[in-house]
């Protein structure tokens, strides 16, 4: 899934104000309900979802059979089934039926946690885990709340609070994943951020990514929460190294979150940066995914009240063939089906 959070989804100022703004207009309401902090990207998905829930099914069966011998024997079990759980890097990604997917989605997340709960610091597994809770959080949660908040803002309210319990479960997985890692990371992190991650690898951008984008969502989900709020550098320090050590990461998923994101930073400044990660985004995609073009016209084109190029974004994400790359089928639905909406609300985002 790409993606690309929403993406998910704003830097220190934007966050901070954003726990203080006011619900005057049906615009600025509605930007705050689509801000992206969490890009979708890859999937913890299988391109083949009836043959891969029979073989999770079997999996579960022979785990929890397992789990009744000795210990050794539990571990060497969990371990090869977290092993084959986590090395899935596209299951369920090529799929083009987001209503078949959000339905299977749950089963493996648990499965993921059992497997967990015997292998705690399964790193891959960990990782694994924190990318599809915040993929099930943006794709299946958070974007209904936004659909159905019109007709239902009870509904829309349970919604993002699910979204918002969700995400932190998965920035809390991501920081296990780093502090398997690296012992004493999260304390590390909180005393001195610059030495804990100047610490990390390549090898560790996953795990950054994944606990800085579920990070990011739960923060702007938390507009109410000083505390939430106040977490925002680290965060941002999370992003930063990833990128720095390798901003090519998953076709440009670390560029698609921080187009939304640099805008945070508000004026031309902003605005700029946000037009070159997405110009990187579509460099490093070869343009054959959505993501990109759906966060530019949220963050910079309604911002700016351009709606020339807000159609013409979101006309050219409708534009690409899902089918070119199956590695991003179900993402470019899901965004492709975000496109669609927003045009229907073009008329009470632009007051021109």
């Amino acid at each position: 899934m790409a993606a690309t959070c929403r993406s998910a989804g704003r830097g220190n100022a934007g966050y901070a104000s954003a726990a203080h703004s006011s619900r005057k207009s049906l615009r600025r309401r509605h930007l705050r309900r689509t801000e992206r902090p969490v890009p979708l990207t890859d999937a913890v998905l299988s391109p083949s979802p009836s043959l891969a829930l029979r073989v999770l099914r079997i999996a579960l069966l022979l785990f929890l059979v397992v789990a009744a011998s000795g210990c050794s024997v539990r571990r060497i079990a969990a371990d090869h089934l977290g092993d084959t759980l986590s090395s899935g890097g596209g299951v369920f990604a090529s799929d083009d039926d987001p209503e078949l997917i959000r339905d299977a989605t749950p089963f493996s997340l648990k499965l993921m946690e059992s497997v967990l709960a015997e292998r705690p610091e399964h790193a891959a597994l960990l990782t694994a885990t924190a990318r599809g809770y915040t993929q099930y959080a943006y794709a299946f949660l958070q974007q209904e709340a936004d659909e159905v908040e019109d007709k239902d803002v009870a509904a829309a309210y349970r919604l993002r609070e699910r979204a918002r319990k969700l995400y932190r479960r998965a920035r809390d997985y991501g920081m296990r994943a780093l502090e398997a890692g690296h012992p004493g990371f999260s304390a590390a992190l909180k005393s001195d951020p610059v030495a804990a991650l100047n610490g990390t690898t390549r090898e560790d951008v996953a795990q950054l990514y994944w606990c800085g984008v579920s990070w990011a969502a739960m923060i702007a989900l938390s507009k109410d929460d000083p505390d939430a709020v106040a977490d925002v550098p680290l965060m941002s320090a999370l992003i930063s190294r990833a990128l720095t050590l390798d901003e090519a990461f998953d076709a440009g998923a670390l560029h698609v979150f921080m187009i939304s994101f640099a805008t945070a930073r508000g004026g031309a400044a902003g605005m700029s940066a946000a037009r070159e990660h997405f110009r990187r985004a579509v460099e490093l995609s070869g343009g054959r995914q959505a993501g990109p073009y759906v966060s530019l016209a949220e963050a910079v084109a309604v911002p700016a009240q351009d709606r020339r190029e807000f159609e013409s974004l979101l006309a050219t994400a409708l534009k690409i063939d899902p089918d070119a790359a199956p590695e991003w089928r179900l993402a470019n639905t899901l965004m492709q089906r975000r496109a669609r909406w927003l045009l229907d609300r073009a008329d009470q985002l632009f007051t021109e």
